[in-house]
């Protein structure tokens, strides 16, 4: 699925909103926040007692925010993770892709916290309900939609072309007032790495595939997405164009390239963990390209949530991820 540029009818604020908006910032600064700087740095003081702080996000823009924020709302799933990584509970977030609410391996921790938004974006009414003082914008590029979301509070864009979840996470614990707790996190990941890769043993480099699979067929997750870094960390190789960068998300298979998905190890899953993407991969089990696959035929291939493998990832998902492949490799 490639990356979404474009945002819902929605998303956007239409001229009566616009003023009501407006109104909204220039009677409650408290909810809002007060307009960017003139040099496009974004995100006042609400009391002239307020501690801030200055962070330069992923775009290289400047932004002035609360050094605690008390009310963050996060605009993609690796915001999210990385905020309850760090032990913030935002007070909005945006569906996870293929949600309703938050990826499912974040559902429980992400109880009760209200939707205000899509993949393709925020919805600029739920946002200013949410009364944030801080917005964590992961991926956002569209300028219309910053400019619209710095008048409700500081915005800082986390996730810069890379896609790097390390990065991200350095970012959103310097936004967040939690450089020690994103620090904390980056040591115990890199400790759980190297004992997995010390602990894979005869697995150690080989051939690592990972898929999805829907209604739409497979598809292969590339260079250049989360999943592909994390196996980079445990020096695993990718078969064939799982070795290239992809020029989305992730990149289609037919049924007629099956063989195109397989590898020493395959890891494959959807984005619901119930339902008819499930009963797809039952099927997708019994065709005879799938058994004849090499990872499926000497019992290497495992079934796993692809809210955490292959989507956008984040802190905790990479955690979960090394935990998975030490339940399906290490003996």
């Amino acid at each position: 699925m490639a990356p979404h540029s474009t945002f819902s009818s929605r998303g956007l604020v239409r001229p009566s909103v616009a003023a009501s908006l407006i109104g909204v910032c220039a009677l409650a600064l408290t909810a809002c926040g007060s307009s960017e700087a003139s040099d496009g740095a974004a995100g006042p003081d609400s009391s002239p007692a307020s501690k801030t702080t200055q962070v330069t996000d992923a775009t290289g823009t400047s932004v002035k925010l609360p050094t605690t924020p008390e009310r963050v709302v996060v605009l993609s799933e690796m915001d999210l993770d990385a905020a309850l990584a760090l032990g913030v509970k935002p007070v909005g977030l945006t569906a996870g892709r293929g949600q309703k609410g938050a990826p499912g391996y974040l559902a429980d921790q992400a109880k009760g916290i209200p939707v205000v938004g899509a993949v393709t974006g925020p919805d600029i009414e739920k946002v200013v309900q949410a009364k944030p003082d801080v917005i964590l914008a992961g991926q956002l590029a569209d300028a219309q939609v910053l400019q619209q979301l710095r008048k409700i509070a500081p915005t800082v864009v986390t996730i810069d072309g890379t896609k790097d979840w390390k990065k991200a996470l350095t970012l959103t614990g310097k936004a967040l007032g939690r450089d020690n707790n994103a620090e904390a996190f980056l040591a115990d990941y890199g400790t759980r790495a190297a004992a997995l890769k010390k602990d894979l043993g005869a697995e150690a480099g080989k051939s690592v595939s990972v898929a999805r699979y829907s209604a739409k067929g497979s598809a292969v997750m590339q260079q250049g997405v989360f999943i592909s870094d994390v196996l980079d960390d445990l020096g695993f190789t990718r078969p064939g164009i799982q070795n290239e960068k992809g020029a989305g998300h992730s990149t289609p298979i037919s049924d007629e390239n099956l063989k195109e998905i397989d590898g020493d190890w395959l890891f494959i899953g959807t984005l619901t963990s119930t339902g008819s993407d499930q009963d797809l991969v039952a099927e997708l089990s019994k065709k005879p390209a799938y058994q004849q696959l090499k990872a499926v035929s000497s019992g290497r291939s495992t079934v796993i949530d692809g809210t955490k493998w292959t989507s956008l990832g984040g802190a905790q998902a990479a955690v979960s991820v090394l935990d998975d492949i030490r339940k399906a490799m290490v003996k």
